[in-house]
């Protein structure tokens, strides 16, 4: 009927109303509660301290994935340029990619150079004739490269050898004091002496020298220290800009290329081969202070003659692909300013020390950033691991890329954190820009000494040294030149050991650095630690951790050294003087409102570094008292007007 039908209708339409009612009730209960439930498990690791990601890092540092990264890494020889290096490459790429990194390669295409064949041989009076063994024993089918210096020229020469001990101006001198002429010699070398190689072939050869044998007075007398004599850093045929696939090349005759290259012969040999020569050896008497100091054996002589020489080297110049790759962590607040973290990966042969040492330790710190990142970590600046490759040419593939992004680098990077050789043996060795120093020494402090049980990092090393001991960074050896010395940009290199008698040779590999460099892998733990404490530091403190006021204090002591080598000139220091004190002015009042105000609130940046003036007035002290008044005061000029842009531009990032 009708009606009924009508009545169980309503009926169900009253149900109905209240079950929605019911069910909308439900929802808003269930949608907060699950609003709630996420809320607090997205906010709860942002609610962590920094404390507990730097406590993360320390703690989940293993050596023994230490010592697996670097057991793969040296395999094999990989020179760049070659597949084995590609090899290494891809390695690095996909352990990145495996935990979850951004992560690209960049190829450039570069000059590079590789060794066709060599030869020596030592022609006695008497007619015997002798022939060198140029590499190093059991290693002829290993793959390693056979000795020799990267861009030297080819070419055969024959003439009597001399020893020119390091081949220093000191050195040439003692010789002409002896009466010993070079001209027209071949210059037996060893290595030392703070000259590169490129400085030792080019001194030689402005003496008349014909070409140059190099040796290394090292305990390990068999092995052979290749290296590069090119003058300068990157790609030969882009100075300037970055060597990208099809860009402008110079071509390889171009005078501004020529002159990158030494103008005669030179080849690495080693101590025994050395020894060889250097017993055979008559003329004038060697002077002491050379004898006492050498490891080699010698006749007491350095010649010229009366054997002759024959050497012969032929290489070959040719365009190669190097790859650099990269891993991005990028920041929550300020994206786009750059914390780098930088290691070669190439090697003359297996390089476990000399870079894969430090390779080793960056897929460590990657490791250990992706498990922080897992617990919620998010840091404030982007953070971007960097493998290099053809450091051992010049420093090319950091060189290329710096050129390629120099405006960029040189006005977002907060820093630039370079490790190198990561572990050579005992002792923490830093070098910092001046205003990383009390954040470099305040890390030390949270890390385990790897050598002295139950000492912090800080302890060991101030023990050592008996204080704190932070070297500067004046030299151009490793990848923090180009960003240093092209773009500006405040930087690190850290070692721990001073140096090892493997450098370059075949005998540089995993063997030896578990038997004699770190067998533990704890000096590899502890140089790892300090490296991603500082990137950590540096990425996270909503004011970067930057102590200026030493910065200042080494421009003092400068500015001392050239007021004692120009005493008796009329030229006026005081400009460096003043504008020095306001730089120290300035660096105190922003380390004051640094800790009294805390983070600034407008997202604006602090200013980073004053480039170059540290070393610009190092290069003026080189000028002797009396000497070119007026171009040594426009000198001083332009540093003080440095010095103070650099104080206003500090001054001026508190207002």
């Amino acid at each position: 009927m009708p009606q009924p039908y009508y009545n169980v209708s309503n009926k169900m339409l009253f149900i109905s109303k209240q079950t929605w009612s019911f069910l909308f009730i439900l929802f808003i209960l269930a949608f907060f509660t699950t609003l709630l439930h996420y809320s607090h498990h997205t906010n709860t690791p942002a609610h962590k301290s920094s404390h507990f990601y730097l406590d993360s890092f320390l703690s989940s540092a293993t050596n023994y994935t230490l010592a697996t990264y670097l057991r793969h890494l040296t395999l094999h020889p990989h020179l760049a340029g070659t597949p084995p290096s590609l090899h290494t490459a891809l390695y690095v790429k996909s352990h990145f990619q495996s935990l979850n990194l951004q992560t690209h390669v960049t190829n450039y295409t570069v000059l590079l150079s590789y060794p066709l064949f060599s030869s020596v041989t030592l022609h006695f009076p008497n007619g015997s004739v002798i022939s060198l063994t140029l590499s190093e024993p059991g290693l002829s089918s290993t793959g390693v490269v056979k000795p020799y210096h990267a861009y030297s020229p080819s070419g055969s020469v024959y003439g009597k050898p001399v020893f020119l001990n390091y081949g220093r101006e000191m050195d040439y001198i003692a010789l002409g004091v002896h009466g010993v002429k070079v001209k027209g010699c071949v210059g037996i070398v060893r290595r030392g002496g703070r000259l590169s190689r490129n400085e030792v072939v080019e001194k030689a050869a402005a003496r008349g020298v014909t070409a140059v044998l190099m040796f290394t007075d090292s305990e390990f007398a068999g092995g052979v220290e290749r290296g590069t004599v090119m003058s300068g850093v990157g790609d030969p045929l882009s100075p300037g800009w970055g060597g990208v696939e099809n860009g402008e090349k110079l071509r390889l005759d171009d005078p501004m290329v020529m002159q990158k290259f030494p103008s005669i012969h030179s080849l690495p040999i080693s101590m025994m081969s050395a020894e060889t020569i250097l017993k055979s050896l008559e003329g004038a008497e060697m002077p002491y202070e050379w004898r006492k100091s050498m490891r080699c054996s010698t006749s007491g002589r350095v010649g010229p003659g009366p054997i002759m020489l024959n050497f012969t080297y032929e290489g070959e110049r040719k365009m190669a692909t190097v790859q650099n790759v990269f891993a991005v962590i990028r920041g929550s607040e300020e994206p786009d300013r750059f914390v780098l973290l930088g290691n070669h990966r190439d090697a003359w042969t297996y390089g476990a020390v000399d870079p894969n040492s430090g390779t080793a330790a960056l897929l460590d710190i990657a490791r250990r950033y992706a498990l922080l990142i897992r617990l919620g970590w998010n840091p404030r600046r982007t953070i971007i691991l960097c493998s290099w490759d053809a450091e051992e040419f010049g420093m090319i593939g950091s060189t290329e890329w710096v050129e390629q992004n120099l405006l960029t680098l040189g006005s977002k990077s907060v820093a630039y954190l370079n490790v190198d050789c990561a572990v050579q043996g005992p002792g923490f060795f830093p070098s910092t820009t001046p205003q990383f120093d009390d954040l470099l020494t305040e890390i030390t402090k949270k890390v385990n000494d790897p050598d002295s049980e139950g000492m912090t990092l800080y302890e060991g090393w101030t023990a050592a040294n008996r204080g704190i001991r932070i070297q500067r960074l004046t030299a151009v050896d490793s990848d923090f030149a180009p960003f240093l010395h092209h773009a500006g940009v405040p930087s690190v290199d850290l070692y721990y050991g001073k140096d090892f008698p493997v450098y370059h040779t075949a005998f540089d590999s995993y063997n030896w650095m578990v038997n004699f460099g770190d067998p533990f892998f704890q000096r590899h733990v502890a140089v790892t630690g300090v490296w991603g404490l500082l990137a950590l530091r540096l990425a996270e403190d909503p004011i970067l951790p930057f102590n200026y006021l030493p910065y200042a204090a080494e421009l003092q002591d400068y500015n001392r050294i050239l007021t004692d080598l120009l005493e008796g000139s009329n030229i006026s220091l005081h400009p460096i003087t003043a504008a020095t004190q306001q730089l120290a002015a300035a660096a105190k009042q922003t380390l004051e409102e640094a800790k009294v105000y805390g983070p600034r609130n407008d997202g604006e940046s602090e200013l980073d570094f004053f480039p170059g003036l540290a070393n610009a007035i190092s290069r003026s002290s080189g000028l002797k008292s009396g000497e070119h008044n007026a171009a040594t005061q426009h000198e001083i000029w332009r540093i003080a007007r440095a010095i103070q842009r650099a104080a206003h531009a500090l001054k001026g990032e508190l207002t």
